[in-house]
């Protein structure tokens, strides 16, 4: 792209030099308004990281729960300052480790847990009254919720105790990420029963992380990314409502999941646009009154699409940049990845690099010395505008399509996705977008690099445990407990409660999720 024209991968075009023209008609009293206030695109909390800083959660998850809860151990002490999880893939799709389908994926991407006694090991010795735990669990995320909720009950925690989150956002598995199980209408149901749930018996705890991180992750802009993820919100709210509840008891608990790109300063505009545009639409369209059902609190990762296995190192600089970027726009978690993850899961050395960054930017960068530090700039302001004009206009679109359910089953977000991720690879290809170390500064031979190794004794322990508890556990009790679910499920009682019964029975996830398939059925994409 030449010198005379630069753009975003969102396709805003980015000027030589920015004045006060290019803010004309911008109103700062209602367009900012002041840190913790409505529209709230300065920041959700008056004071910001002045206040305290984000929390630093980096992401964990592998093999087995004891070796998880190592890695939980490790990340605290090296002064990490919340826990996230990852969950492998029959665990995503509810399957137990000893099923058929799970042959081979046990523990690779994320943690396996199958029962409450693996959800006690990878909690063994953390004290769940302290810490704030986020769960990255969608199809299966009422019953992950059970099953930490039943340890927190075995610690003496009571449910208005825990707090933390799950990211429950099945609507982004249709669109962006795979890991779904049931169809949209019978999930868009589990959704609200947790929404229900949750606000009478854990109402500290987020209902739902609605997740534009894998929107990104999938090939989108980061217009997209806002409208798309905003869109999943808008519905959610909707079936909320639809089912009876109160748009003040469960709309606090929301909370949102972005990515974080190497465009430092659109990435920024993003996250003020995507808290000015929810502020707005919880106000005007559903009229919420409590200021904290207006607030689009989220957690950030940096961008895993973004890392090249090629010269690994480079990563430390972009998860730096995008780190920044988070600050920046406000975020109130944040995860930054291992330089190795194009290679791997982090090892040891990598993730505590990833949250020394977060360390640094945040204690010697003077990001968090005031609010909102870019506010004001034209470049910034102007972009903030123009990422908040082109979202809504994706968000009307959706609206006239009947809204995020009905725009999913048309295929309309996943065909936006696709082309601009199919734009996004032409450029790279043609050198027009610049990827250090792959199609420009390359080099023809690297250093060998550690991977983390992948136990393949750890996964034989895991199927031992779950057909061990199978064979140890009351099989009448477990019976009667699924066919309570399966009865809730087919009518219209909140399952959670069975669901719980069941696992505190010591069913296991696979045996829950098998009851509602047999109910909802299985998801077939077109």
């Amino acid at each position: 792209m030449s010198d005379d024209l630069r753009a975003t991968d969102s396709g805003i075009e980015v000027r030589p030099v920015y004045g006060i023209n290019d803010v004309a008609g911008f109103d700062p009293v209602s367009e900012l308004g002041e840190p913790g206030d409505f529209p709230y695109t300065r920041g959700v909390h008056p004071t910001m990281y002045r206040g305290r800083l984000w929390t630093m959660r980096q992401y964990a998850g592998f093999g087995t729960a004891e070796a998880t809860n190592e890695r939980f151990k490790f990340l605290l002490g090296a002064g990490q300052t919340g826990l996230s999880c990852a969950f492998d893939l029959p665990t995503q799709m509810g399957f137990d480790a000893d099923h058929v389908r799970a042959e081979g994926e046990v523990g690779k991407v994320g943690v396996a847990i199958s029962s409450l006694e693996d959800m006690r090991l990878l909690l063994a010795g953390l004290p769940l009254d302290q810490v704030t735990t986020s769960m990255t669990i969608n199809s299966t995320a009422s019953t992950l919720l059970l099953l930490y909720q039943l340890v927190g009950e075995e610690q003496g925690v009571r449910g208005d105790q825990l707090r933390g989150t799950i990211q429950n956002d099945i609507l982004k598995e249709y669109v962006a990420r795979g890991t779904y199980i049931y169809p949209p209408r019978p999930s868009m149901r589990l959704i609200v029963d947790t929404f229900a749930y949750c606000a009478r018996e854990m109402p500290n705890w987020n209902t739902i992380s609605i997740s534009g991180y894998h929107i990104r992750e999938a090939g989108s802009t980061a217009v997209q990314e806002v409208a798309f993820t905003l869109a999943n919100g808008i519905a959610y709210v909707e079936a909320a409502l639809a089912a009876g509840l109160a748009l003040d008891e469960f709309a606090p608990r929301l909370s949102f999941f972005f990515n974080a790109h190497n465009n430092l300063f659109e990435e920024v505009a993003k996250y003020r646009a995507a808290r000015r545009i929810w502020s707005s639409v919880m106000r005007d369209r559903f009229g919420a009154r409590d200021p904290k059902s207006l607030m689009l609190r989220f957690h950030t990762q940096t961008g895993g699409s973004t890392l090249t296995a090629q010269q690994p190192e480079n990563n430390i600089v972009r998860v730096t940049l995008q780190a920044l970027a988070a600050a920046l726009g406000g975020t109130q978690s944040l995860h930054t990845n291992g330089f190795d993850e194009a290679l791997g899961l982090p090892t040891e050395r990598a993730a505590k690099l990833a949250l020394r960054t977060q360390q640094i930017v945040g204690y010697e960068s003077g990001v968090a010395d005031t609010v909102d530090p870019l506010a004001g700039s034209y470049f910034v302001e102007s972009m903030t505008n123009e990422v908040e004009r082109l979202a809504r206009q994706y968000i009307a679109t959706i609206d006239e399509m009947g809204g995020a359910v009905a725009a999913i089953e048309a295929r309309y977000m996943q065909e936006e996705i696709e082309a601009a991720a199919y734009d996004f690879a032409r450029r790279v290809d043609r050198g027009e977008k610049v990827v250090v170390g792959v199609n420009r500064f390359a080099e023809r031979d690297g250093a060998a690099n550690d991977v983390f190794p992948v136990d393949e004794a750890q996964q034989r322990s895991q199927v031992e445990r779950v057909k061990r508890v199978k064979g140890e556990r009351d099989a009448d009790a477990v019976r009667a407990a699924l066919e309570d679910l399966d009865r809730a499920a087919r009518g219209s009682s909140n399952v959670l409660y069975p669901m719980k019964t069941a696992l505190a029975a010591m069913a296991t996830l696979g045996e829950v999720a098998e009851t509602l398939r047999g109910v909802f059925g299985v998801y077939q994409p077109n």
